[in-house]
């Protein structure tokens, strides 16, 4: 699925840029991912859009602390936690982006989280919204999970 989410970021510079659905479906499969994989991964899409839109119809700003629950814990991990604080701190994600990005990582029923897959979750939101990160923030999205060394929360 993820294979198919970067796709579609790299082929398409803006979401409003993709096909309907079903067209969509078919030019994805004559590239040659599978169907099962194309079907779970526009359901994602389309729930993220759903969410993103109603975050941005929300103007609400917190300027409170996340907890996060055992459960969001186990399937997130430490690290993902510790970027999403970053992304937060560094004011790439609003709050009410923070909690789309945890909803969709814990819909990926996964656990714990591969940070590559959060990026691209990250990376997804903004896209879905039109918006783009700078490029200092780009190369943290997309460098290599193996080359950071891990963020401390202080």
């Amino acid at each position: 699925m993820f294979d198919i989410l970067v796709y579609l970021y790299e082929t398409y510079y803006r979401p409003d840029a993709c096909p309907e659905p079903a067209a969509l479906a078919k030019k994805l499969s004559a590239v040659g991912f599978d169907d099962v994989e194309i079907s779970e991964a526009l359901v994602w899409l389309n729930d993220l859009t759903e969410l993103a839109g109603i975050e941005q119809a929300r103007t609400a700003a917190s300027t409170g602390t996340r907890f996060y629950v055992a459960e969001e814990q186990d399937v997130l991990g430490a690290p993902a936690i510790g970027f999403i604080a970053f992304l937060e701190s560094a004011r790439v994600l609003s709050p009410l982006q923070r909690e789309i990005v945890i909803e969709r990582a814990l819909a990926l029923e996964e656990s714990p989280v591969n940070l590559g897959k959060l990026k691209i979750i990250v990376l997804m939101l903004l896209w879905s919204q039109g918006k783009e990160p700078d490029a200092l923030m780009f190369d943290d999205l997309f460098g290599s999970d193996e080359d950071q060394t891990p963020r401390l929360l202080h």
